[in-house]
């Protein structure tokens, strides 16, 4: 895709660089959580899926806001993920308020971030 400026190229570069170290951030703080309960049995644990929630949501309203930024051009690019998903689980996240399941948080944390981050780390390096 090309950018007609450079700092909208500026903008969607750092938008990915942030989704790029919440997907680490998410990776390392639940590095240990094996199941749902894990979330639930202790104020860590459920402070962990706070975190994670927050992780999440902004990762979707990045993704959001790259595909507003490049008029839904770029994301294309990479079919393998489900977009729409993405931003998606950051509506029911934000807007769920506490209707959130740890189960729906760890299956993304344990399924959803590897391609995730690969697709991001495509992008980081072509755009």
């Amino acid at each position: 895709m090309e950018f007609t400026s450079l700092s909208k190229r500026d903008r969607v570069l750092g938008i990915f660089q942030q989704i790029e170290n919440a997907i680490g951030q998410l990776k390392d703080w639940n590095a240990n959580v094996e199941t749902a309960e894990d979330y639930y049995l202790s104020p860590d644990g459920m402070q962990k899926l706070a975190a994670s929630c927050m992780l999440i949501e902004a990762i979707g309203e990045g993704i959001h806001q790259i595909d507003s930024l490049t008029e839904g051009k770029l994301l294309p690019e990479r079919p393998e993920i489900p977009w729409e998903d993405v931003v998606g689980i950051r509506n029911h996240i934000a807007h769920g308020y506490f209707d959130i399941d740890g189960e729906v948080v760890l299956m993304v944390v344990q399924q959803d971030l590897d391609p995730l981050m690969e697709a991001v780390n495509h992008f980081i390096e072509t755009i």
